[in-house]
């Protein structure tokens, strides 16, 4: 009895104390402002770190297709997470089923008088059956009439899939800010409006007299091509996905009151050389090099090897996401399988004016500019290319309002969390 009195008086004491030193506060010292938020950020599924480091870029001593453009010099690079794989149809068929069915709801909840919460989920994979008039008037827009489906019942037209989102132009938001505070916020936030639907039709468009019609129907929606890297993707569309899957993210942790850092976007094609060289110096391929073989006549990477044989790689034409050998970074498929979009705008003379730290060049091109000036660096070559064109530090561009059937793309994300540390060195 005794024993617990006393564990009672030394348990009301060390409260007492703990409040005591709590209402004294800082005594008038600055101590720092105590962040809101505890613990680090979890790293996004599928996503690998890609740490910070100096990086000699440019051609290598094999590169003499890109040794005028590609001068070698050093810059330093701060850490990111970026996918360990090429985005893939599943992935981007989320976004387009995402697109779709906000689309379709939101002509209902304007439609009917009950209220969006008397919505229902519309099963997609039935055909399309409505038991109310006034529903198939509020989306008669989204629809085929079966008088022009081949399959004689209404279709929905994946044409008409548009996302809508605000996005801030930085660069205008740091020439607005350069002339004073009053600087009205709409200036530099744009609404803008991107066609979701892959182009699924670039299999026929980019191969003249060439029966690829099985490819083109089946390649973006055939569960067997789920793990395949998504294509006939434009660099807008692209950056729509990375816009959607940020606020897909966003909007989850928000409810959940987790904290949540960075934004999901394309990388630059510095950033992009820095994660596929893994680490590796100067090595022409992501694996190292000089040989796109191993020691046992295995090709690395899926392209166009022996003058032409496409399918000696295994694949004849693109491959699962995940094939061959990942960097030693973990990441697949840096070369070959399907090129890959960037954020850089592409200027032949870009490694003779990029800053030192954190390299980029970017420009805003509108409708009415230049067509070169929409010009975006492609990176990684692709199943059609030859060997050259996988060499990590090869450049190639194309234009952003362009979709091809060799052309994918994979995302990154900054923050910077996992290369600091919380406690402070220790000294020697």
């Amino acid at each position: 009895m005794i024993k617990q009195f006393s564990l009672r008086l030394l348990a009301l004491g060390l409260i007492v104390t703990a409040w005591g030193c709590a209402g004294d506060g800082p005594k008038g010292q600055v101590v720092g402002s105590k962040s809101r938020v505890a613990g680090r950020q979890t790293a996004p599924v599928g996503m690998t770190w890609v740490p910070s480091g100096v990086m000699h870029m440019g051609a290598s001593d094999q590169d003499i297709r890109g040794a005028n453009d590609v001068k070698n010099r050093t810059v330093q690079m701060i850490g990111f997470y970026m996918d360990a794989t090429e985005v893939t149809n599943a992935e981007y068929r989320q976004y387009v089923n995402y697109v779709r069915d906000s689309s379709v709801h939101a002509l209902l909840d304007h439609y009917r008088e009950d209220g969006p919460d008397a919505v229902q989920r519309i099963d997609w994979r039935k055909k399309i059956k409505w038991t109310s008039e006034e529903t198939r008037d509020a989306i008669a827009g989204f629809l085929i009439p079966a008088s022009e489906s081949i399959w004689g019942h209404e279709e929905f037209d994946n044409s008409k899939l548009e996302y809508e989102f605000d996005a801030i132009d930085y660069d205008a938001m740091g020439r607005a800010n350069k002339y004073g505070s009053n600087v009205v916020r709409s200036s530099y936030i744009k609404r803008e409006k991107v066609f979701a639907y892959p182009d699924t039709t670039v299999w026929m468009k980019m191969f003249s007299y060439s029966y690829n019609e099985p490819i083109t129907h089946q390649y973006f929606w055939y569960p067997a091509f789920n793990n395949y890297p998504v294509v006939g993707v434009n660099w807008n569309q692209a950056n729509a996905f990375n816009i959607w899957r940020t606020r897909y993210w966003r909007n989850y942790r928000d409810k959940k009151k987790l904290y949540l850092e960075g934004n999901f976007k394309l990388p630059t094609e510095e950033q992009w050389e820095w994660a596929a060289r893994g680490g590796r110096a100067q090595s022409p391929y992501p694996w190292g090099g000089p040989y796109i073989v191993n020691k046992k006549g295995c090709y690395l990477a899926n392209f166009k090897p022996n003058r032409g044989n496409y399918s000696a790689d295994g694949g004849l034409y693109t491959v699962r996401a995940d094939a061959y050998w990942a960097n030693d970074y973990g990441l697949y498929n840096m070369s070959g399988n399907v090129a890959e979009w960037t954020e850089s705008s592409y200027e032949a003379n870009t490694y003779g004016a990029v800053a030192d730290m954190s390299p980029q060049v970017r420009n805003k091109a509108g409708k009415n500019d230049p067509t070169w000036w929409k010009r975006k660096v492609i990176r990684g070559g692709s199943w059609k290319d030859v060997a050259s064109y996988l060499q990590v530090s090869s450049r190639d561009y194309e234009f952003a309002d362009t979709a091809k059937a060799y052309i994918g793309f994979r995302s990154i994300i900054e923050f910077i969390a996992p290369a600091l540390s919380n406690k402070p060195p220790k000294r020697k």
